[in-house]
């Protein structure tokens, strides 16, 4: 077969710029479909990783879990001494109270038929007793120094089991109202130490006169 070079066009017409043209559309296309081909392969990887990302998830949900665990197992063992604390110490002061103000028989009695004299009698041997207990083996101070019935303010930041709100207690501190009571708080403690064989639920012994 043999060509002949006269045919081949030597200038640059229409048909010859349309070709060019089509031939730089079927590149751009081609060119495109390659970039959605990487396009899909790197998203893959990515989908991986977020598939990695989930158990990650899980394990701090299950530490969380753990130390609320943890904290429940703390309350608990709290719970527990508190519920096995010894009752000795309560025990010997209600001995005490026994012992010099007759603190139970007096209030195991009953004083409907008792005028109110025999009442306020008996009463005074209770105060006199009781008070040679406290001021033996207490030291006692009030809660707070301002003189009863006089207002005060109760900033933010109270402790509530020292102070006592009561009436229409509403929204939050500072609070504005009036002293009704000191209170009483106990800045030492000294009773008397038990000796080990000492049974504390005897409160006081039975006596026999010979």
């Amino acid at each position: 077969m043999t060509f002949d070079l006269n045919v081949i066009p030597t200038t640059f017409d229409m048909l010859h710029a349309g070709l060019a043209a089509s031939s730089v559309l079927l590149l751009a296309i081609a060119v495109s479909r390659k970039s959605k081909v990487v396009e899909k392969v790197v998203e893959k990887p990515i989908e991986k990783i977020i598939e990695v990302e989930k158990p990650v998830e899980k394990i701090v949900e299950v530490e969380k879990i753990v130390e609320v665990e943890k904290v429940i197992e703390k309350v608990v063992e709290v719970e527990s001494k508190l519920a096995t604390a010894s009752t000795d110490s309560a025990m010997q002061l209600l001995s005490l109270m026994q012992q010099e103000a007759r603190i139970i028989d007096f209030l195991q009695e009953d004083l409907t038929s008792f005028s109110d004299e025999e009442v306020g009698a008996a009463a005074r041997v209770v105060h006199s007793g009781g008070k040679k207990v406290i001021g033996d083996y207490f030291v006692l101070s009030p809660i707070r120094s301002e003189d009863e019935e006089s207002r005060l303010t109760i900033e933010e930041g109270f402790n509530p089991q020292a102070i006592r709100l009561t009436g229409n207690v509403t929204g939050s501190a500072p609070f504005s109202g009036i002293l009704v009571h000191k209170g009483w708080k106990a800045d030492n403690v000294n009773l008397p130490k038990l000796s080990e064989n000492y049974d504390a639920s005897i409160i006081a012994p039975a006596e026999v006169e010979l």
